[in-house]
């Protein structure tokens, strides 16, 4: 099993780092090229959406990225890639918009909102850092919410994609790769 993770700006190596925790092979993503062999998933790491967003475009891998997720890739985003995955975004034009939730940007402030919480993930208490983060303000039919922090949905699940408004790439439990690689695994 292949994991690429989308290395423009960002968190990916944290990423990265979790996969081989759980000892699934992980690449970056930085040029058209790296996307022409196989992989079976991607990460859209936490970041700046804007910047990843026009970085995207420019590198020419926002058209292909966007074919392969709605052709079933299975892809998971935290933080930024739940705002490039969603299909309504607050005040702004979606990005991959494959994703049927409407977020917030920024739903908590900025720096200083960021915050650490223990809550539940698909039936599990996780730690959930949450940098400037944003959450689902509304989910679509098909759309699984997996976690709320104070009535907020931070995780969702709709079909191939999962989202988590939080960090699971920076705590030391790997629950949220785990549930990512058993989508994975029932795509193949």
């Amino acid at each position: 099993m292949r994991i690429g993770v989308l290395a423009l700006q960002g968190a990916f190596a944290e990423h990265i780092s979790k996969l081989k925790q759980i000892n699934v092979e992980a690449f970056e993503i930085r040029q058209l090229k790296d996307i022409s062999g196989h992989f079976d998933g991607l990460i859209l790491p936490g970041g700046e959406s804007t910047a990843m967003r026009k970085l995207l475009g420019d590198l020419s891998l926002y058209g292909p990225l966007k074919e392969m997720i709605q052709n079933g890739l299975p892809v998971f985003g935290t933080c930024a890639g739940m705002i490039l995955l969603a299909k309504e975004i607050e005040d702004e034009e979606p990005c991959f918009g494959t994703l049927d939730i409407t977020v917030k940007r920024n739903a908590y402030g900025r720096q200083l909102g960021s915050f650490r919480c223990v809550d539940e993930f698909a039936g599990k208490e996780i730690e959930m850092p949450s940098i400037r983060a944003p959450y689902a303000e509304r989910v679509g039919e098909g759309v699984n919410v997996l976690s709320r922090i104070k009535g907020k949905i931070v995780a969702v699940q709709q079909d191939n994609q999962l989202a988590t408004a939080f960090h699971p790439e920076l705590t030391n439990d790997t629950s949220v790769y785990e549930y990512f690689i058993k989508m994975v695994e029932n795509r193949r």
